[in-house]
């Protein structure tokens, strides 16, 4: 099995992890924004540490960061609070498994926004695996009532939500592994990890600002669920530092898609730690969706 496939299945499942304490912050202790924010102010001072202790450790200096390394890190950046933010109101209105499926049409998106901005192209076999993935999402999605009928069922707030979600996170994807690729060095974590703590320190510094800005009270907020909000961050810096190596060694919508194994981790936390219930329709969406991931690291 590839590394990066593994790389994949590991930040899954550091990302399903983070946004379970950030659903758990989300509901009553913080804002949207705040539980927001929180996720990148715990993490920005591990991925500094990680980055300058790893540089040393090589023997790396910073080289190559130049102004497109930049406008693809703050445009990704940008992009995955605005992701991020949508999936924590969204939390707000359906259950944890299902608000993570919404997300997951990110896979999709990203093969289109990769193919445009990057020129990243995949293999028919890969394209299909990633719309079986993409109806097993569907299928997922559908196993909740929404008060409508056939495609009506999708025509709602939740599913708007959703869908921005998965545009800004495909956004945020290629505009990270463009900044990845952007850096002069042949170490794929090197890589990863200066472009990760240059992300989420710009991340802190423009969120905190809008924070104090619009929201007063909420980073004092933020510090007193540190108990709970530093662990969103050990595991949003886990689950990142794993998706930008990834992407430095292969294309981020092929990243995505084996990622997508997210889906069933949520699916796991949704029964132990919610209490919520999977339906038989559900059942069929997780096997489409295993089906799909099988696919891509077989034929992908």
């Amino acid at each position: 099995m590839e590394f990066w496939i593994l790389l994949a299945i590991a930040a899954a499942a550091f990302q399903t992890l983070r946004f379970m304490v950030q659903k758990r912050l989300s509901m009553g202790a913080l804002s949207a924004g705040g539980a927001t924010w929180a996720r990148f102010v715990y993490a920005a001072p591990f991925a500094l540490v990680l980055a300058a202790s790893y540089a040393v450790m090589i023997g790396w200096r910073p080289a190559g960061m130049g102004p497109l390394f930049w406008a693809y890190a703050l445009t990704g950046g940008l992009a995955q609070i605005l992701a991020t933010w949508c999936v924590v109101a969204l939390f707000a209105r359906r259950n944890f498994a299902v608000g993570i499926t919404f997300k997951k049409t990110e896979v999709i998106q990203t093969a289109l926004v990769g193919f445009i901005v990057l020129g990243d192209r995949i293999s028919l076999w890969a394209l299909a695996a990633i719309l079986l993935g993409l109806i097993g999402v569907l299928v997922l999605s559908d196993g909740v009532a929404t008060g409508g009928r056939g495609w009506r069922r999708f025509a709602n707030r939740s599913a708007a939500l959703g869908l921005t979600s998965g545009a800004f996170f495909a956004i945020s994807a290629v505009g990270y592994r463009g900044a990845t690729l952007e850096i002069a060095s042949d170490d794929a974590l090197m890589r990863a990890a200066m472009t990760l703590a240059m992300v989420t320190s710009a991340q802190t510094l423009g969120l905190g600002a809008w924070l104090g800005w619009r929201e007063p009270g909420e980073i004092a907020r933020v510090w007193r669920a540190r108990r709970q909000a530093v662990w969103m961050g050990v595991m949003g810096l886990g689950g990142s530092l794993c998706w930008f190596t990834a992407f430095t060694l292969q294309n981020a919508a092929m990243v995505f898609a084996v990622g997508q194994v997210e889906v069933i981790f949520s699916m796991l936390v949704s029964v132990a730690v919610f209490r919520e219930r999977i339906s038989g329709r559900e059942m069929l969406g997780i096997a489409l969706l295993t089906a799909s991931i099988l696919a891509l690291v077989v034929f992908g």
